[in-house]
């Protein structure tokens, strides 16, 4: 089985079926190394540019769902497409990084690769896409309603909690406050400390 192929399998067991042509095909057309890790809670995937090497490196989380997993592929080739074509010194997620993935992500923005609960928010989100998609609530909550363990987790976003209520985090507990922006004011128990959590945190809700 030559690279090309083993490639393939890979894709097939992580991308959604009708984006792998094309996944392949920037592959084929820019090689780079593609490791698929285990999760990561502080990233998604990653992109490593070395200077003394003229074949980079991509790895993504094993563990996303098929729709995170081609956000966050398409996401990291652009980041080598941007550094191809404009040189190495430019932002990581400056304007020539956006204007490049948005090119790379625009043949796939429609329902024979996306559900329609997905491209809405997604389509949104590629109008000024961020450092990560992640960070952009609607589009993360719908993307969220595929992963593999989202019927059976108790799990739910910070941002869908009642004010008031408390909920565990990491094994400590806190009550909600405020919102502010991004991020939700709250209050450890029983230690009264305040502290601002995304609203993005997945926490477990507790009774009173």
């Amino acid at each position: 089985m030559n690279s090309t192929e083993k490639l393939r399998l890979i894709f097939s067991k992580h991308l959604p079926q009708n984006s792998i042509p094309y996944c392949l095909d920037l592959w084929i057309k820019n090689g780079f190394n593609f490791t698929v890790t285990p999760t990561r809670k502080t990233k998604l995937g990653d992109f490593r540019w070395r200077r003394d090497s003229s074949r980079q490196t991509i790895t993504i989380n094993g563990t996303l769902n098929p729709y995170q997993f081609l956000i966050t592929y398409i996401h990291e080739v652009a980041h080598l497409h941007t550094y191809l074509h404009y040189g190495v010194e430019t932002a990581p997620h400056g304007k020539e990084w956006k204007i490049t993935f948005q090119k790379l992500m625009s043949p796939l923005l429609k329902v024979e690769i996306f559900p329609k609960d997905i491209l809405i928010p997604l389509s949104r989100h590629m109008r000024n896409p961020k450092a990560s998609s992640a960070g952009d609530l609607f589009l993360n909550k719908e993307l969220s309603k595929y992963d593999l363990n989202h019927h059976v987790s108790e799990e739910v976003f910070l941002a869908d909690l009642k004010p008031g209520l408390q909920f565990e985090l990491q094994g400590r507990k806190f009550k909600k406050k405020e919102t502010r922006r991004t991020r939700v004011l709250c209050e450890e128990i029983p230690s009264g400390k305040k502290f601002l959590i995304s609203q993005l945190a997945k926490i477990k809700p507790l009774e009173d």
